[in-house]
């Protein structure tokens, strides 16, 4: 891998404004070059957590670029890396982004891959990049779209929260957007999942009590709960987060409900689960 090709997410690139959707000028100007972005600064507050992002320095293929000129229409690859001042947490994170970079495009005959490393996210990314032309046909207007941005949600006693969110167009009528929670300890240096979360054999409990989430958000949307049921059942979703008053579940697009009804997120407060979890998840 050449050195305009590779990719480095622990150095600052050159410019933090540069964007893949630039106009027919902008892009001649940026193809002169590579495409670099810069690092754009998401302060946060918690404790003595410093988080920002990093943009994925990346340069697209001679002929995406020959193409990107000749049709005026570029796809847009947008991804940045989590950089903060706890180097194992920037690990955990950035080797999720690139998983998910990785496998951006599932089909039924490529499965998915879980070890992952720099050169295949830069495959991936190029093959991602190339199909666009491949599979649009002459004379449209839209372009394949990638983006992947970490989010520093704050902070509960000593849990640092973040939230990957995705976005995905090859066409049709819409993208696919795609949220995940990070939990870290800093005490443990661990990042923390649901199923650390819970007291031995309360999984049914917490179970039920999401349910109980969910009957609750239905109402917010249809007025009648077991018709809607029947066509969006419930199921849980380990995708959680904890807040100030107590725990979300976040849902992708049609896991519960159709698209228009966006990610869904159903909240347990802690007053509920109170003898469900471990009671330092608890805030004091």
């Amino acid at each position: 891998m050449n050195a305009a090709n590779q990719i480095d997410i622990n150095q600052p690139t050159m410019n933090p404004h540069l964007s893949m959707t630039a106009s027919r000028s902008r892009l001649l100007r940026l193809l002169a070059g590579s495409l670099l972005l810069g690092s754009i600064a998401m302060p946060a507050n918690a404790g003595n957590l410093i988080s920002s992002t990093d943009y994925l320095e990346y340069e697209l293929p001679k002929k995406v670029q020959a193409q990107c000129v000749e049709r005026d229409n570029c796809p847009e690859i947008d991804i940045k890396y989590l950089k903060t001042n706890h180097g194992w947490i920037n690990d955990i994170a950035n080797a999720r982004i690139n998983n998910l970079v990785v496998n951006s495009k599932p089909t039924e005959s490529v499965p998915i891959k879980t070890n992952v490393n720099q050169t295949m996210v830069k495959a991936a990314i190029d093959d991602f990049a190339s199909s666009q032309f491949i599979d649009m046909p002459e004379g449209t207007s839209w372009a394949y779209s990638l983006m992947v941005t970490p989010e520093y949600l704050g902070h509960v006693s000593d849990f640092e929260l973040f939230e990957i969110n995705t976005y995905v167009f090859t066409g049709g009528a819409h993208g696919m957007p795609y949220s995940e929670y990070l939990i870290f300890d800093l005490n443990t240096k661990k990042q923390i999942k649901l199923e650390d979360m819970l007291q031995s054999g309360k999984e049914s409990r917490f179970k039920a009590l999401a349910y109980d989430a969910y009957k609750t958000w239905v109402k917010t949307v249809d007025d009648d709960v077991s018709s809607y049921e029947k066509n969006w059942p419930f199921t849980l979703s380990d995708n959680v987060t904890l807040t100030d008053k107590g725990i979300d579940i976040r849902y992708q697009h049609y896991a519960i409900g159709p698209y228009a009804y966006g990610m869904p997120v159903l909240s347990i407060p802690y007053s509920k689960l109170d003898g469900v979890i471990k009671q330092h998840f608890i805030p004091k």
